[in-house]
């Protein structure tokens, strides 16, 4: 799991990521809600946890941004305040769920794990870009109707790129979610699977492309 910390209290945050860590969650740490917007718009995470009170941009701001540019990456709001009128403010902005400070470790890695649970719950039974179909059941890729079954690093690959139309993802990103955080793969591991799917799209005469963005990762493009 992939989670990103958006903490002004630089010891807290940094807490923060020793708790996850431990846990084998991989983590990405800033301290503004500028930078933790930037970070949540353009990188893949599992769980955003997201302070109230931030400089540059407040957590409700940045929630509000994530929601308006379709961005459905679940938000664990943490806040000082234990007002309601605040937690109405968070969960209409379009956070999941909302932490008061102080809190115990075992509580936070709780409502992670079931926000990412609630995630996955979410999910629709297919992605689509262009003429793609990607069953999530199944792992068959569809155009019209023909059709193949992919294999699970080549759905992994594939559903993270359809969740993220026209987005560019990089490479390091799909590595950590598709090999993992401790995994000995390497670049060329990723080249390879793009590969394999660029000419599975070749043999269903799909009209979606794979595009290359050097030195930074891939994105869907549709002719």
């Amino acid at each position: 799991m992939r989670v990103l910390i958006v903490e002004d209290e630089v010891r807290l945050a940094d807490a923060l990521g020793q708790i996850l860590a431990e846990q084998k969650y991989a983590t990405d740490i800033v301290h503004n809600g500028e930078d933790g917007l930037a970070y949540a718009l353009n990188g893949q995470y599992d769980v955003i946890v997201l302070d109230v009170m931030l400089p540059k941009r407040s957590g409700f701001e940045v929630v509000r941004k994530l929601r308006k540019q379709k961005n459905a990456t679940p938000v664990l709001l943490l806040t000082a305040k234990d007002e309601i009128t605040d937690k109405v403010t968070g969960l209409d902005c379009g956070a999941d769920d909302y932490m008061t400070k102080p809190f115990a470790p075992e509580e936070l890695l709780a409502r992670i794990r079931a926000l990412s649970r609630r995630q996955g719950e979410v999910l629709l039974e297919e992605l689509t870009f262009a003429d793609l179909r990607l069953n999530l059941s199944t792992y068959d890729l569809y155009r019209g109707e023909k059709s193949l079954h992919l294999g699970f690093k080549e759905f992994e690959v594939l559903k993270i790129l359809m969740t993220n139309p026209k987005m560019v993802v990089p490479k390091e990103d799909l590595l950590t979610k598709v090999w993992g955080v401790e995994s000995h793969a390497e670049d060329n591991n990723v080249e390879a699977y793009i590969s394999f799917l660029r000419k599975k799209f070749f043999f269903l005469g799909s009209k979606v492309s794979i595009g290359t963005i050097r030195k930074v990762g891939y994105r869907l493009e549709a002719d």
